[in-house]
């Protein structure tokens, strides 16, 4: 059986340390994709990819039999959030932090890495270090690249720490795991006028009025339904803080998300006809950002990781409903790849994800190490030492 060492162990939590104290944010990732990747030279691996994606890092460790490409992957990138805590190695960058557990994702990687000193019977695996999952272009980028076709998996597997439950548990999900999301950004234009005169302008106030009611009233079902969908107003600007102006200029912003792909795309055409309907005498402009995909956890796949952390005596919850928060993940189930992502606990009574005091519990990623490298097993085999 594929363990950590207590020294391997204690190597990876000073490694995650370090992670932690410079974090980068999506698109910035260039230290960090540095540092794995000569992490990953160290390991030995066969062949290893830059840049992919933008800063993305993945590497190869190859079995002597012909069999399928596991992907196993983890994310790069901070979150633009200010970290407040006592900790020893808390963020050294101004209004950064790595407060969703992606330095504990990548160090949790990077043990399947030290295991793999053996390789695999079979097949290869590919460790896939992700940039920019936190905007969600990420992973589409990462399929987009041109060398994509080189590590086309045949499986994908992934995991993310869950704070409000039990540490270590392994919380599975086939179907509909996470919800599509994408940020909607509103920009209105009209003619500015003396506030004694406002009917001399065009003001956006009105259309930015019905707007701010009608979009979040969008919102149906609960997040067990499958035509579930929630419309969250984020963000207004009318104008400048003034008296004698009738402003010319607003924007609003609304986070939109459903269960499923389809689902989104009714609820994007019924944002836009909203739009579109109460904004007579305006310009104009809809910009979309932060988009995610579903993730639809495969059933054969969710079943290996099942059997895997099964076999491992690990404590494994069938979660009954999926969760709100979206997950790039779903783009390699896209992709073709048999794909799922487990929802490990980080703790019942953790901080939760993009908390400005959220910290990754280093007791976590060797049992996550331990479930991913008995998948690697399970599928591939393990040469005899």
């Amino acid at each position: 059986m594929r363990t950590l060492s207590p020294p391997q162990v204690a190597r990876l939590t000073e490694l995650r340390h370090a992670l932690h104290r410079r974090p980068e944010i999506s698109g910035e990732e260039r230290m960090t994709a540095a540092r794995i990747a000569a992490e990953l030279e160290d390991l030995g691996a066969d062949r290893i990819w830059r840049d992919l994606g933008g800063y993305g890092v993945a590497a190869e460790f190859s079995g002597t039999e012909p069999g399928p490409t596991v992907l196993l992957r983890c994310e790069l990138d901070g979150l633009p959030i200010r970290e407040i805590s006592d900790l020893a190695y808390r963020s050294e960058v101004d209004g950064k932090g790595h407060l969703c557990g992606h330095d504990g994702h990548m160090v949790s990687m990077l043990g399947v890495g030290l295991c793999l000193s053996v390789r695999p019977r079979s097949g290869r695996v590919i460790l896939l270090f992700q940039p920019a999952e936190e905007t969600g272009v990420g992973a589409r980028a990462v399929i987009e690249d041109p060398r994509w076709p080189e590590l086309r998996p045949d499986f994908a597997f992934a995991y993310h720490n869950l704070p409000g439950r039990p540490l270590g548990e392994i919380g599975l999900k086939p179907g509909h795991g996470n919800c599509a999301s994408r940020g909607l950004q509103v920009v209105l234009e009209g003619k500015s006028s003396h506030a004694a005169v406002p009917e001399d302008g065009v003001s956006p106030a009105v259309a930015m009025a019905a707007l701010m009611t009608e979009l979040p009233a969008l919102s149906q079902g609960g997040i067990g339904d499958e035509d579930f969908a929630l419309a969250t107003l984020t963000h207004v600007k009318l104008g400048e803080p003034t008296f004698g102006i009738s402003p010319a200029d607003g924007e609003l912003r609304v986070t939109l998300r459903s269960l499923t792909n389809e689902r989104m795309d009714r609820l994007v055409a019924a944002a836009q006809t909203s739009i579109e309907h109460h904004s007579a005498g305006l310009k104009v402009e809809t910009h979309w950002h932060d988009v995610f995909r579903s993730i639809v956890n495969d059933r054969e796949a969710t079943d290996i990781a099942r059997n895997a952390a099964g076999s491992l005596g690990q404590d494994i919850r069938e979660m009954a409903q999926p969760l709100r928060w979206s997950e790039d993940f779903g783009r390699f189930g896209d992709d073709g790849a048999k794909a799922a992502l487990l929802y490990i606990g980080a703790g019942e009574d953790h901080p939760q994800l993009h908390n400005p005091d959220y910290d990754f519990p280093d007791a976590l990623f060797p049992i996550a190490t331990e479930v991913f490298c008995r998948i690697v097993d399970d599928l591939l085999g393990q040469h005899p030492s």
